[in-house]
């Protein structure tokens, strides 16, 4: 369930309100990955905007471009559970400032936050914080550059935060990533070797199969 503000709850259920989406993408640069963050919303000029951060679940305030920098944001699907999450971003591909964060950062997985700001009609202020809606990262970049007369865009196709859940890590099930986490834990110390131990019965020598079996060369009669 999404958490709203009295204030916005309030504006929400008197239908006086004016929405707004607000993008916040964190990139990195390509020389040295350093962390480089930018704000667009779709409306008009340069605005300083208070937002709830989904980290921290506390009012920061940020600086967002407008101008037709943002044209779209995809519907988000409202779920009450972990699954991933996608949306679709068009962004301005004739804006210079657009132009220069898609190609002049490295946006490969770069963490993305969606906002909605409710303002009142009668202010033009947000009545609270803009709240969170999406958190996620970039999955896709498609830069279409039009012809003549035809009209071009950006879109940014995100998979939600949870995506990271689906990703596994075999370096756990190694016995020098476990020592990292703690010098008396041998549990795997023998996995890359046991399989080719070899036990001794008699004069006769053999190998545990994956069942268990031992595997010694000796004949077993059957029963008659």
């Amino acid at each position: 369930m999404r958490a709203l503000s009295p204030e916005n709850q309030a504006a929400l259920s008197e239908r006086r309100l004016v929405a707004r989406d607000f993008l916040w993408i964190k990139a990195r640069t390509f020389d040295t990955g350093e962390l480089f963050s930018y704000g667009f919303w779709s409306d008009v000029g340069n605005v300083a905007a208070p937002v709830l951060d989904p980290d921290t679940n506390s009012d920061v305030v940020r600086n967002f471009e407008g101008a037709g920098t943002l044209i779209e944001v995809s519907d988000i699907p409202l779920v009450s559970n972990i699954s991933v999450r996608n949306a679709t971003i068009t962004l301005s591909q004739i804006n210079e400032v657009v132009e220069s964060v898609v190609r002049g950062y490295d946006l490969k997985q770069a963490g993305v936050e969606i906002y909605r700001g409710l303002f009142s009609p009668e202010t033009r202020n947000l009545v609270a914080p803009a709240f969170c809606r999406f958190v996620g990262f970039v999955d896709d970049i498609e830069i279409t550059t039009p012809e003549e007369g035809e009209a071009g865009s950006i879109v940014l196709t995100c998979a939600s935060h949870t995506q990271e859940m689906t990703r596994s890590n075999p370096d756990t099930r190694s016995n020098d990533s476990q020592k990292r986490r703690s010098a008396s834990d041998n549990f795997y110390q023998d996995t890359t070797t046991v399989g080719e131990w070899e036990f001794f019965w008699g004069g006769r020598t053999g190998k545990l199969d994956t069942a268990g079996v031992q595997r010694i060369g000796v004949n077993v009669p059957s029963a008659s």
